[in-house]
This record gives C-alpha cells, structure tokens and sequence, in this order.
C-alpha cells in the first residue's frame, strides 16, 4: 500500500480553509512551520495572520520586526501576489486575559477583577491559562472575519492532552461548586456545610493563606456573572476547531519521543472528532547521492591513504546514510499505527530559519507534494 503524501499547497490555498493548528511535541520547529504556511498562503495571494506562543522571538526576527505583541502587526514584505497580505502577533496571555474580562464586565467590575492579587495568579501562572487564552485569541480572530486564513502555533507543552484539555480544565476550575462556595457568605456556607466548614476553610487557610482566602472569595464574587461565559466560550472554541474550515496539521521530527507525542496528537485529534489534515516529518536527511550504505563503506576504506579528501567525503555521505536508515526505521514503525494518516519529510536545511529567504524555502518543502 503507497503511503499518502500531505499535500498542503491545496490545503492553505484554499478559500475555504480559514484555520490551521499547527500541534506537537516542543524543539521539532512548530513555530518555523506556522511562520512558512502563513508567508506561503500569503504570496499565495490570501491574506493571513499567524499567531505564535513561542515567548522566544525567533518569528518576530525570521519576519524582519524586532517585536511582536498581543495585536496582529502586518508584516513588510514584498509578496509574489500583491492581493496577499501577511500579519503576525505574539500572545500576551495575561494581556488576553485582561481583554476578556474587560469585553464581559462593567468598567467599575473589571478594575476590582484586574487589581485583585487572586486573579494575577490566575491569569498569568495557573496550569492551563496559556493555553486557553490562545483559544480565546484565535476565536476573537476568527469573528473578526478580518482574515482569511488564521495559522496558530500551540502551546510547547509536556503533554499532547494539555492543548486539548486545558481550555475546558481552566472553565470547569472557575466554574466549579467548590470555587462557588467561596462566592457565598459566610452564614449561607455553614448552613449548607454546618460545621464541615470551619474543617474546610481552617485547612485552605492553612495551605494558602488567610489573605490569599480572602483574595480569592472577593475574586469569585466578582466574577461570579462570567462564570457561564467561560464554558460557553471553551465550547464555542471547540466548535470552531471541529468546524470544516479548520485543519490541524502535526509536527514531527524523527525521534522516538517526538513520534511517540505526535502518534498520540494523531488518535486523540481523531477521537475528538477534528480535521486532521496530516504530519510533517521536519528536518529529514534524504541521502545526498545514490551510493548504498554497504558500497560507501568499502569505497571509503579502499581510498582512506590514498584520496584522503575523497575518503572524508564518503564518511559525510555513510555518517548521513546511517542517520537515514535510522529515520526510515523509525518512520516504518509510525506508519504501521497510522497506515492512512498523511506525511510530507521536510529535509533540514543547512542553518536554522532566521529570514525571510530561509521561511520560503521551508515553505517550498511543504508544499512540493
């Protein structure tokens, strides 16, 4: 059976496509992928922003911009199709945050929300934030309708769950009852609770912190009215994930690890029932000629005194040779778990992506189905 190869030109070509989800493990080039698709569809005439979680600021350098932020920034650059437009952001997640809370309340509401230290916690350290405010940034995007094709680079995270889970972890976390009981006064705790209580609040006292307790019942009441917004928003976010005009596409390098991550990505974007348009194996090592492994090797020996230079030349071409038939192996045992699933191997170039230039190029490669 023929593997399938990932087309992508069609996919970020396509009017239709409005979302790519570029997901994997983190270090196998996710933020150099998204930069390439989007300045690929752009010259491809579509106007398109890409949005990265990477704090570093290799996108904002690769782009020639010396910063990016929380707002789309159009990036200067001569395009193949003038039609086209290519604009890029950074998520602020503590920012994203305070623009939501801004967008759901009264003036007077969100200035208690944003000054209280139990909501600083929240929106800039609790486990899940990160991601879900990327969620709430390319859902804001997309009701924009300012651009045609959005490409988001997810989180780095530990686990191919976290970007999934995390958005519905943090709703149901502020809209939970044992939050909620923090909402209530004191009077109406005890007689729901009676004398549990005391038990529960002297142990949360003791673990937090009477001021931090405190912080957090005035935040819950605060934001009790948003509280129904979270997990509508979370699901609404879902929705537009599932939605025909989105594709997740998959990152890889071939190593263990990262394809154990990217298996995993693959079977859980299929059981939440998401378009999963494919993997890309980045940073492959096709051979640089046709000479067999075997053959290599007993040409090298047989001129090591004689030719040296030539000899050091087909130690390059042997050493990569052995770090191909490593890949092969290690692709061989993926695609017997994911027999149907698209791949397209983008050869690594010779110097990481820091230009304009070097982000084509990788495009090129992505496309060359």
């Amino acid at each position: 059976m023929t593997k399938r190869v990932l087309d992508l030109g069609p996919l970020l070509r396509d009017s239709h496509t409005k979302v790519v989800v570029i997901c994997g493990s983190g270090g196998v080039g996710k933020t150099t992928t998204a930069a390439s698709m989007a300045l690929w569809a752009a010259d491809a005439g579509r106007k398109v922003a890409v949005l990265t979680i990477d704090p570093a600021k290799r996108l904002a350098q690769s782009l020639g911009l010396e910063a990016l932020d929380n707002d789309p920034r159009r990036v200067d650059v001569e395009l193949a199709d003038p039609k086209g437009e290519l604009w890029a952001m950074m998520l602020d997640t503590s920012r994203t945050f305070d623009e939501m809370v801004a967008a759901h309340s009264t003036p007077e509401r969100a200035a208690a929300i944003l000054g209280n230290p139990f909501y600083k916690v929240i929106s800039t350290s609790f486990s899940g934030t990160q991601e879900y405010m990327a969620m709430e940034k390319l859902s804001t995007l997309a009701a924009t309708g300012q651009f045609e094709l959005i490409v988001v680079d997810t989180p780095p995270s530990r686990s191919a769950l976290d970007f999934l889970d995390a958005p519905q972890r943090l709703s149901s976390f502020l809209d939970g009852r044992m939050i909620r009981l923090l909402s209530l006064p004191t009077r109406g705790v005890m007689k729901i609770l009676g004398a549990g209580f005391t038990l529960f609040s002297k142990a949360v006292t003791t673990v937090l912190g009477g001021q931090m307790l405190h912080d957090a019942a005035q935040f819950v009441q605060l934001f009790e009215d948003m509280f129904g917004g979270f997990r509508e928003r979370a699901q609404h976010t879902y929705e537009l994930l599932r939605a025909p005009g989105t594709a997740f596409v998959v990152v890889s390098i071939c190593e263990a690890d990262s394809l154990r991550e990217a298996s995993y990505f693959a079977d859980r974007l299929r059981a939440e029932r998401m378009p999963l348009a494919g993997l890309i194996l980045n940073r492959t090592h096709p051979p640089l000629a046709k000479l067999p492994l075997p053959a290599a090797e007993v040409a090298q020996e047989k001129i090591e005194r004689s030719a040296p230079l030539a000899a050091a030349v087909l130690g390059i071409h042997t050493d990569r040779q052995a770090v191909r038939a490593a890949e092969l192996h290690m692709r061989a045992r993926f695609d017997r778990v994911h027999t149907d699933l698209p791949v397209i191997e983008v050869a690594a170039l010779a110097s990481d992506a820091h230009d304009v230039p070097a982000l084509r190029e990788i495009g090129r490669r992505l496309t060359a189905a």
